[in-house]
């Protein structure tokens, strides 16, 4: 940060990820202010302002978006409102960083993305894990040509954080609220799968599953239906012969996992969090790649490799809005959020239509 630099403020809507990972992250940064922060609900904000020393809370989000005094303005809310938020915050000047999945279909997502680029503000998806040097090493030895002919790769989820019929109702039971796991775990699956391959999907199959087909509502306690997935299973194809496979289930018990692995002509990938693995065709084993360390996460802040990716990111954003930037190197902007939109609604209609669908007729 350049001395004497005015700082650097951030108003945020929503308070669950943004209690937990954001604003300890911002906050750890110098010359960086939370200097706002909005929720539906008011007595929310309130804690979480009181909590971590945020001089102004709001239940009304459009409070923090006219703010003069901010200048990045970070949407932690349902899918299903974001369009209005970031077209909102676009609209009055503000940079923007956005979290997944972009909206509740891809013709939301280009409208966001158009606006931005018409407005020439700087506005993200929350793609963090793009930011773990893990995936960043991974990304430059696939494009490097190293692994030889790439012909495979696979994520695999594995939770059973939603596996408990007990767990009440809300809005991520809620397809029509952007709920359920293809936009939580997908999103991120398919950014994974594009930015680590540096192509784009030519056609997708899928098959979307709900295993909990109703939740106690939270007041009453009387079971009302889920309408969205937990569990997605799903094939891309990207021409050429390379196919990737995603298989995701937020109710499988066992040991969690989130692993994406690629496998080339001379040799495989495999990355897990902050951990990087090598092997060679014929090798037999998989063997740790070195990677530059990481700094320790702000106090309060959970273990985890969305947390680890969002405090590189969050130093990234303010490095590029402190240049005046209106595009971040390595960052998912809101056409790549348009982008992963299109292969999501396409994984939806698959399962709809029990049939391939081309990217090309989405």
């Amino acid at each position: 940060m350049t001395t004497g630099a005015p700082a650097l403020r951030v108003g945020i809507i929503g308070t669950g990820f943004a209690r937990s990972t954001q604003i300890p992250a911002f906050q750890s940064l110098p010359g960086v202010e939370v200097v706002s922060i909005a929720s539906a609900r008011l007595e929310r904000a309130e804690q979480v302002a009181r909590e971590c020393g945020i001089p102004r809370a709001t239940q009304d989000w459009r409070e923090v978006v006219r703010d003069p005094g901010v200048d990045l303005v970070s949407i932690v809310t349902p899918p299903h409102l974001h369009r209005e938020m970031a077209i909102a915050a676009v609209h009055a000047g503000k940079a923007v960083l956005c979290e997944k999945p972009t909206s509740l279909e891809a013709a939301e997502a280009e409208i966001m993305w158009l606006a931005a680029e018409q407005r020439g503000v700087l506005a993200l998806m929350d793609h963090e894990l793009r930011f773990l040097p893990s995936r960043q090493r991974m990304r430059e030895i696939i494009l490097s040509g190293e692994l030889g002919t790439i012909h495979h790769a696979r994520v695999r989820y594995r939770s059973d954080n939603r596996a408990g019929p007990g767990r009440p109702w809300d809005w991520w039971s809620d397809v029509a609220r952007g709920g359920g796991l293809l936009g939580a775990l997908g999103s991120h699956a398919v950014d994974a799968l594009r930015f680590l391959l540096g192509r784009e999907p030519t056609e997708v199959l899928g098959v979307l599953a709900t295993h909990i087909p109703s939740r106690p509502d939270a007041q009453s306690g009387t079971a009302r239906m889920v309408t969205s997935d937990d569990e997605v299973q799903a094939l891309l194809g990207f021409g050429g012969g390379l196919t990737a496979a995603m298989s995701l289930s937020a109710v499988e018990p066992g040991k969690p996992m989130h692993v994406v692995e690629v496998f080339g002509t001379r040799g495989g990938l495999r990355v897990e969090g902050s951990e990087l693995l090598r092997a060679e065709v014929g090798g037999r084993r998989w063997a740790p790649v070195e990677l530059p360390s990481l700094q320790p996460l702000p106090a309060g802040m959970p273990e985890t490799e969305w947390a680890l990716g969002f405090v590189q990111y969050a130093r990234a954003i303010v490095e590029a809005l402190r240049a005046g930037a209106r595009t971040l190197p390595g960052a998912a902007s809101f056409e790549e959020g348009w982008r992963n939109q299109r292969v999501l609604d396409a994984i939806r209609r698959s399962h709809s239509e029990r049939r391939w669908i081309p990217l090309s007729k989405v």
